[in-house]
């Protein structure tokens, strides 16, 4: 009747089993270390690296516990494990030092970072610990003011070379077309020329509002976004800005960054564990922007180029091998207009390319620039730390519709890959700033670890005081399967790479007190069978089987509320959700599944039994 067959025993032990091996990892703690990135999105990190960096601690007598490689998505990085700050530091001057000789002008990001302390055994079996939260583990977090206005003014002189390129595939004849402040303003000779492009223009750009005006022989047309044209700017800008964010963090290292909108332009970074806050601001200040403009190759301007001299109307610029081109400033587009850039080969040459797919707009304006251009060379800029380099500056050989971009040259299949990633990852819609920083130091983010240990084994303790004392050997297995709950829900945790938070921790300490309410349902049932004068055996039976509907009510209503907490709240309260319905779970196997193992393996085999260790067992009175 008590007897559980041997399968079920080996769930059982496979269960503890693997609550002890992914639950150990969470006690190693972390260890100082180093992490080198690309400065630039141009500059490679890889084994190399790492043996070069090796090379110069091992020069200055400082050994790194341990050294690897790793890629954070496309963007490879270097860590060196130390065993103690004061190492890490040096270790940091001398890097830093070595990579970068010329401070003003980076190659690599040399950053404080921790790393965990588990033994590679454990890494090896997917073993990790959970990532904490910036409030156990410190860290920075900032709130970044996304410049909206430099968002409006990228997306009119977009409106702008629209307008040309679709006046000019009409047959329409106009004096100027240019931005002016926030709006796009066109001039006339004729009244008539005029009202055809308000016509043309209107049903071309739904997006646009436009107004007539006339001064002197001058007939003028003025164009604004309409209000929800607007929105889906600044939205947008947000959404690209988030997304470029997550790939420059990724050079950082940082375990679960928390990057998300903050109202209607602002971005709140948070990024737990960072020691290097110096690093931290550089890296979110120095994304990227994407511009491509057309080469002046003309004498004039190869004469003044060879004289030092940038004529008026053009910007000097050097592109990846350091040499000089002047560009004119007329941006014709931007990384907003490109969707897309992968690297491949041309069908004919197999010779290694980058294609980029640009959107509707793009696509039409790339077609007009490039059918008036050919035989000229359109370069791609790409700005960080408000410097600029050409990526690439290729020959236009024919007009190219579709927006499907085909860019070959001398290149290599690598080169073709990172110009691709450069291109597809580079881009920022909108300027920002760094309005609010708060650290968290780590020795706040111990004390929050600390506290919140305490009051959880305080109430662990207490919880197993009470129930052994009241409930004497079933106490006892109660308090193991409380013990084997906790255990579950760490290696679950640890499993799915959740990250703990303070509100995580106060989950814990409520699924212990939910946890010993389905031990106090079982063993009262039980207590209930003897009083009924049921022989033991049966009434342990009975027990679990009767109080398992009242224990699935219960729980089920308690995983109700946690799931609508998983699926509207957000930020603490969706990670207590995620703790708490976690715990629901894996309360009920260690209850009703661990629990009853434990009383089977006790109980189970003796045929002759009187009575069970359960408490003062009260009969009823007899009236």
């Amino acid at each position: 009747m008590n007897r559980y067959p041997l399968w079920k025993y080996l769930i059982v032990l496979a269960a503890l089993v693997i609550g002890v091996l992914y639950s150990v990892p969470n006690l190693y703690g972390e260890s100082p270390a180093v992490q080198i990135a690309g400065a630039k999105t141009s500059v490679k990190v890889d084994h190399e690296t790492l043996l070069r960096a090796e090379q110069v601690l091992e020069q200055n007598s400082i050994q790194p516990t341990a050294g690897t490689f790793e890629m954070n998505g496309p963007v490879g990085a270097v860590r060196l494990r130390f065993d103690s700050t004061d190492t890490q530091l040096a270790a940091k001057d001398l890097l830093e030092k070595a990579l970068n000789p010329d401070p003003a002008n980076p190659d690599y990001t040399v950053a404080l970072n921790l790393m965990s302390a588990t033994p590679a055994w454990l890494t090896a079996l997917g073993a990790n610990p959970m990532y904490l939260g910036l409030d156990l583990r410190g860290g920075v977090h900032f709130l970044l003011q996304v410049d909206m206005q430099g968002a409006l003014v990228s997306r009119y002189d977009s409106v702008a070379s629209e307008t040309r390129s679709t006046l000019r595939d009409s047959k329409i004849k106009f004096d100027d077309v240019e931005r002016a402040g926030q709006s796009v303003r066109a001039s006339f000779v004729a009244e008539a020329e005029r009202d055809a492009a308000v016509d043309l223009l209107r049903r071309s750009m739904p997006e646009m509002q436009f107004v007539t005006a006339h001064s002197g022989d001058q007939w003028q047309l003025t164009g604004t976004l309409t209000p929800s044209a607007i929105t889906q700017v600044q939205d947008n800008a947000l959404k690209q800005n988030i997304q470029t964010l997550h790939n420059r963090i990724n050079e950082l290292g940082v375990a679960e960054p928390i990057i998300q909108q903050q109202g209607a332009d602002r971005i709140v970074v948070q990024l737990p564990g960072v020691q290097d806050v110096a690093k931290a601001k550089e890296i979110l200040g120095r994304t990227a922007t994407l511009e491509i403009h057309m080469v002046d190759e003309s004498p004039a301007a190869q004469a003044a180029l060879s004289s030092g001299r940038v004529p008026f109307g053009l910007v000097r610029y050097n592109d990846r091998d350091g040499r000089p081109l002047l560009l004119r400033r007329q941006v014709i587009l931007t990384g907003e207009n490109l969707q897309d850039a992968q690297p491949g080969r041309d069908q004919q040459t197999q010779q290694p390319t980058v294609n980029l797919t640009l959107d509707a707009k793009g696509s039409r304006i790339f077609r007009d620039v490039t059918r008036d251009n050919i035989g000229r060379r359109m370069a791609i800029v790409l700005f960080e730390n408000n410097q600029g380099e050409v990526v690439t500056a290729p020959v236009i050989r024919s007009e190219i519709p579709g927006g499907h971009v085909q860019i070959s040259g001398s290149m290599t299949a690598q080169e073709a890959a990172d110009v691709s990633l450069l291109l597809r990852a580079g881009s920022l819609a909108a300027p920002m700033q760094i309005i609010e920083e708060r650290t968290i130091g780590p020795s706040l983010g111990a004390a929050n670890i600390k506290q919140g240990f305490d009051s959880t084994l305080w109430g662990f303790t207490a919880i197993a005081i009470f129930i052994i004392a009241y409930y004497h050997l079933f106490g006892v297995f109660s308090t193991l399967g409380l013990s084997f709950n906790v255990l579950l829900l760490l290696a679950v945790l640890s499993m799915l790479q959740a990250t703990l938070t303070l509100p995580g921790i106060a989950a814990i300490a409520l699924t212990l007190g939910m946890a010993i309410d389905a031990n106090v349902l079982i063993n009262e049932r039980i207590r209930e069978e003897l009083r009924a004068g049921l022989p033991p055996q049966q009434a342990i039976h009975l027990g679990f089987d009767r109080a398992w509907a009242t224990i699935f009510d219960s729980n089920l209503t308690s995983l109700i509320v946690g799931i609508a907490l998983l699926a509207f709240g957000t930020g603490p309260v969706r990670g207590f959700a995620v703790v708490h319905c976690i715990g629901i779970l894996t309360s009920m196997f260690s209850s009703v599944v661990g629990v009853r193992a434990l009383a089977n393996l006790w109980y189970g085999r003796k045929r002759k039994l009187k009575t069970i260790s359960i408490g003062q067992v009260w009969k009823p009175r007899q009236d």
